[in-house]
């Protein structure tokens, strides 16, 4: 053993974020799923954050988000069936760690410019999602140890912050600290209370909940020091768009990013919890702020007790996991460092089409007028110098309208990122406030709307009197959930889109979320920009990207005389003292009460008691999926490919939000034509995230992202494919069906960064159940790979420098992938000879990265594998 004295040497120098899987594993050490060896690995993480060290991690508590944690009940629901037939106790399929699933009822933005917009949405939600609810509720009664947050709370991520988030685990006297996965990757912004945090798949989720250690690569940690205080009128938005883009350069996929410095103090809980939510767009697997005085003081105005917060503080400094500020500094080793002066920050947006392309805001206008010039990409449009200032001109409701090219149809403050930070919310508020006072009105053709993070929002803005003024420029509160992040921004009123759709007009949309890519925001909106809530409003007012708001004007006044932005933008002293005096810990106590005793739509809800769920084979939401049919005792052992088609074949950064069914259900495509066929009306379509229980509509609408760009096409976009041996264009499902029904295996050829994004379950189950058996990329995005390995799917990397086009593949040939036939055989990590039927080969390494997932793959994915794992207890 390491004395004593040479440990705590040791764990002085390590970062506090590599101090919680120390103190995971040394508490669950039993020499069977976490081994004395592994405590040393990870007391050996100065030497050892450079290899690919494996690790087990178990985390307190597995938190579910209603969209991922459905097909997470079904599966938990499938899984219990499964042992059933097998004849073992399906009892034992009930979550071992502590369980928070909240309904954050993601709201499809139906109804904006109306005082009862949040009850009209929410009676929608619940006339289109009570089969979605019911099964939730009936789940929180079938399982042990799961709490199910009702609708109406909040977004996950803030209900997590102001109510789950334990900090220091209580349990029946046994002091441990708080962590959590969870199944969004903005399972992050936790974080920024000091709970290590993040978003894994839902797949991997559920091996948590049932007692499975996790498998990870011991992470490097990025050291990244703050220092001096931001500027007059500078947000925590700009913040977080200029750490994204620091940090995306610098390289952080697969890493820890650790804050320290003494810029900290002047960040609030909220500022920090905004930077930690943006970790999946900067790459990271979290952004930690460790526990401090500010922790401390946000937990009491968040309602918590003084003997809990005491109780936290005590416990955390006497294990070396508290930073005191006021006390000399330890050094601690990092794997590579960042600093930023905070005073260098300034006002910025993000996009066209990616989080992490940064628009410092007196460069705007210069730089939309490049993205029209150039070539299709993320930066760029192609329009046509003649054509980039037209006009058009159309009839709204009576009134005459307009829009041209980077005209805003779409201001949205919404999603996690933002809207859990008071002095952003208040600062909206402020804005729209003087914008009023002096006039200015937003434009009523352009779509505007308000989601909280919680219903705290709602008690400060209405406690400072700007809710009022938020109505009056159109942005009332539609509820509390993801919305336009997460593509629910509704439809446009139809002489918008027909404008739009009509003249190929580059329309924008500007939100405060943080997702932008192209189509996931809305089809017709191939412009989205990521900015604070304040100057979302201001972009509504202008209603345009394309103006620069040092120079020009937003509008003119009700005397006449032009107002600028500098007009109605609020000073941080005015942010602070709204802050100061609408920001209630009763708010937070209050709110929170509603967990307990629901709301009238949820306590009318009725569920069956039984522990097997009663599956209905006419449902369009809740389906039995086929992940456990004819499932055996002896794992089906590893497998290579055989003479596979492609299905796709893919350039650089396609994201989750290409892969999986995200947003609207396109009326020609073969979901569409699914629902149709079984009596569903159109205006009944829902959403594919509603519907994610349903593995039949889910299917078809993997990989039917209207801007998807597969090479196979040549220059076609859209959800479409080509059949290879007939040479027809079908539709992605179609195309599989095909393959599927002939016996023939499929891969998919993809390039860089491969899987980012969000949406990540079905990314992974949705291929699976196309039939896809590999995907060979130039690099992966982490939860993405893990995924695809925990449904059976081979993850490959070509070698470095190679990737498609530099080996001459085109798509068309068949692929045979040579693996050993014994699990032995196979080490993470090794080398795979690819070859086509053209004689073309060339080398892969295998991305099973640990021992586990190789125990995995020779299970054919991780829920077989825990099924067995329990039968054989």
């Amino acid at each position: 053993m390491i004395p004593e004295l040479l440990f705590d040497c040791i764990t002085d120098r390590l970062p506090y974020s590599i101090r919680i899987l120390l103190e995971s594993a040394i508490r669950n050490c039993d020499n069977f799923q976490v081994k004395k060896e592994d405590v040393e690995k990870i007391l050996a993480w100065e030497i050892n954050s450079t290899k690919q060290v494996e690790i087990p991690f178990k985390p307190a508590r597995v938190l579910l988000q209603d969209f991922t944690g459905v097909p997470v009940v079904v599966d938990l629901a499938c899984m219990r069936d499964a042992m059933n037939k097998l004849g073992s106790d399906s009892n034992k399929i009930n979550p071992l760690v502590p369980v928070d699933l909240v309904i954050d009822h993601s709201v499809q933005v139906d109804v904006t410019r109306s005082e009862n917009a949040v009850q009209a949405n929410m009676e929608l939600e619940f006339q289109r999602n009570k089969e979605r609810f019911a099964f939730l509720k009936w789940g929180s009664t079938a399982f042990r140890n799961m709490l199910v947050v009702p609708p109406g709370s909040g977004i996950v991520h803030q209900v997590n912050l102001e109510y789950l988030g334990r900090v220091v685990f209580n349990n029946e006297g046994l002091l441990y600290p708080d962590s959590v996965v969870g199944t969004d990757s903005h399972t992050t912004m936790i974080d920024g209370l000091g709970v290590a945090g993040w978003g894994v798949g839902g797949i991997e989720a559920e091996a948590a909940m049932l007692g499975q250690p996790m498998s990870m690569v011991l992470p490097g940690v990025v050291g990244f020091k703050l220092y001096g205080k931001l500027g007059n009128g500078v947000t925590a938005t700009d913040l977080v768009l200029t750490v994204t883009q620091i940090l995306r350069k610098h390289g952080v996929v697969g890493k820890f990013v650790e804050f320290y410095g003494d810029g900290m103090g002047e960040l609030s809980l909220a500022d920090r919890a905004t930077i930690a939510n943006m970790s999946p767009e900067y790459g990271a697997t979290m952004g930690f702020f460790p526990v401090d005085h500010v922790t401390l003081q946000y937990l009491k105005l968040t309602g918590r007790s003084d003997e809990n917060v005491a109780m936290i503080e005590s416990y955390l400094r006497a294990n070396k996991l508290f930073v005191d500020y006021n006390e000399p500094q330890q050094d601690r080793v990092y794997t590579s460092h960042l600093e930023l002066n905070l005073s260098e920050v300034e006002p910025c947006i993000s996009g066209p089409k990616r989080p992490h392309d940064r628009v410092p805001l007196k460069e705007m206008k210069a730089d939309w007028h490049a993205c029209l010039d150039n070539k299709v990409g993320f930066k760029g449009f192609a329009i046509p110098k003649e054509a980039q200032g037209n006009v058009v001109k159309f009839d709204f409701h009576g009134q005459p309208a307009e829009l041209k090219h980077g005209s805003v149809v779409i201001a949205a403050i919404t999603s996690c990122t933002n809207t859990s930070n008071p002095s952003v919310m208040l600062g909206a508020g402020l804005v729209a406030k003087k914008a009023r006072e002096l006039g200015l009105q937003v434009k009523p053709w352009v779509k505007t709307s308000l989601a909280p993070g919680s219903g705290v929002v709602t008690k400060y803005l209405h406690q400072s009197g700007l809710q009022k003024y938020l109505n009056e420029q159109g942005f009332h509160i539609v509820g509390f959930g993801c919305t336009t992040c997460i593509g629910n921004s509704g439809e446009l009123d139809e002489s918008v889109s027909s404008a739009i759709s009509g003249n190929d007009i580059v329309a924008a949309a500007v939100l405060s979320g943080n997702r932008n890519f192209e189509g996931r925001v809305h089809p017709l909106t191939r412009a989205n920009y990521l900015a604070s809530p304040p100057l979302v409003v201001a972009y509504a007012l202008a209603g345009t990207v394309d103006i620069d708001f040092e120079k020009e004007p937003i509008g003119t006044g009700e005397n006449g005389k032009n107002v600028y932005l500098r007009d109605i933008w609020p000073s941080t002293e005015e942010i602070a003292e709204a802050v100061q005096s609408s920001v209630l810990p009763d708010m937070f106590r209050s709110t929170y009460e509603a967990v307990t005793k629901g709301n009238p739509m949820w306590n009318q809800l009725q569920v069956p008691a039984d522990s097997l769920y009663s599956w209905d084979p006419n449902s369009t939401y809740i389906h039995e999926p086929p992940y456990f049919k004819n499932i055996t005792m002896d794992p089906p052992g590893p497998h290579g490919v055989k003479d596979a088609y492609c299905l796709l074949n893919f350039g650089d950064s396609i994201t989750t939000d290409h892969i999986s069914p995200a947003g609207s259900i396109h009326k020609d495509s073969p979901a569409a034509k699914y629902l149709l066929e079984r009596g569903v009306e159109p205006e009944d379509f829902n959403s594919y995230g509603s519907r994610r229980g349903n593995d039949e509509v889910m299917a078809r609408g993997t990989f039917a992202n209207i801007r998807l760009v597969n090479k196979l096409l040549n220059g076609d976009v859209g959800p479409k494919t080509i059949h290879v041996p007939t040479g027809e264009k079908l539709y992605v499902f179609e195309a599989a069906t095909r393959y599927m029904a002939s016996g023939q295996d499929t891969i998919v050829l993809a390039g860089a960064e491969y899987g980012s994004g969000s949406s990540r379950d079905w990314a992974a189950k949705g291929p699976m159940l196309l039939g896809v058996k590999a995907v060979i990329a130039k690099s992966f995005e982490r939860i993405h790979r893990s995924n695809l390995v925990g449904m059976g799917i081979i993850p490959l990397c070509f070698k470095s420098g190679e990737d498609a086009d530099t080996l001459g593949l085109t798509g068309h040939e068949r692929y045979t992938i040579d693996l050993p036939s014994r699990i032995g055989e196979i080490r993470p990590g090794q080398d795979v000879t690819v070859t086509t039927d053209n004689e073309k080969s060339f080398t892969c390494t295998i991305r099973f990265d640990t021992e586990v997932e190789l125990a995995y793959f020779n299970h054919g994915g991780i829920l077989p594998y825990v099924i067995r794992s329990l039968i054989k207890e």
